[in-house]
């Protein structure tokens, strides 16, 4: 544990989900994967050509997720209902009418849903939360959409905050002020632990927050700004309550 600003009273913690408690990014790889199969299967009997098919890869979609985002730049906050309108577009530029790319969409976007969420949390990380929730409140916060009751770490948190519907994502200090909020403390009172300096890091002490910095994916943004700590195991967390 490496110290860089002074320590007040902790009250509560929240963490960043993906790629702070478990890595995330070997599971996203999977999860496209799966996705390019669906849809492969999903319109190989239609009218849709075997060239087009082979193009249904993460760049098609990532195409018609920047046209999402120009009609409508608010959704960069909400990765759920932005996949489904990236999915809706991408699917009727296949030809399909309307009220079908929609059903389509739906159904890929449900379909996702379920297998980005199928993994196990590492049992040590059960553990530590199970430890941590009996000291103090703990919370999420996240910008992503893991189903947390599905990866079974929901009864740990007195709150979860996700990105979208109403909250803007990290770095905006939404989620951390509505967390303070729910737990009726101040800002400085919440120790914020996440892998990324910027949605994490930025984002907390922006709040008011404390922050706690673990990249031991090495999937986050790097630091542009000093953490109050950085952890190199997140069991150390226990010392500090």
């Amino acid at each position: 544990m490496k110290f860089y600003r002074r320590i007040s009273p902790i009250s509560a913690i929240s963490f960043d989900l993906d790629d702070t408690l478990y890595e995330n990014h070997p599971v996203m790889v999977s999860v496209e994967d799966k996705m390019i199969a669906y849809f492969k299967r999903q319109f190989s009997t239609g009218k849709t050509s075997e060239s087009s098919l082979n193009k249904l890869d993460y760049h098609y979609w990532y195409k018609y997720r920047q046209q999402v985002l120009k009609a409508n730049a608010q959704l960069i906050h909400d990765v759920t209902a932005l996949r489904l309108e990236s999915y809706f577009l991408g699917i009727k530029a296949l030809g399909l009418a309307s009220d079908v790319a929609r059903k389509e969409a739906q159904k890929a976007l449900a379909y996702f849903i379920e297998h980005r969420s199928h993994f196990s949390v590492p049992q040590n990380i059960h553990q530590l939360l199970a430890k941590l929730s009996a000291k103090c409140p703990l919370l999420a916060i996240t910008n992503g959409n893991v189903d947390t009751q599905k990866i079974g770490i929901d009864s740990y948190f007195t709150h979860i905050f996700h990105a979208g519907n109403g909250f803007k994502k990290k770095p905006a200090d939404d989620m951390f002020s509505a967390a303070c909020e729910q737990l009726n403390i101040q800002p400085k009172q919440l120790l914020h632990i996440g892998d990324c300096g910027h949605a994490d890091i930025l984002g907390a002490l922006q709040a008011g927050c404390q922050t706690a910095w673990f990249p031991q994916y090495k999937i986050g943004k790097p630091l542009s700004v000093l953490p109050h700590l950085e952890l190199l195991d997140l069991a150390e967390l226990e010392s500090l309550l």
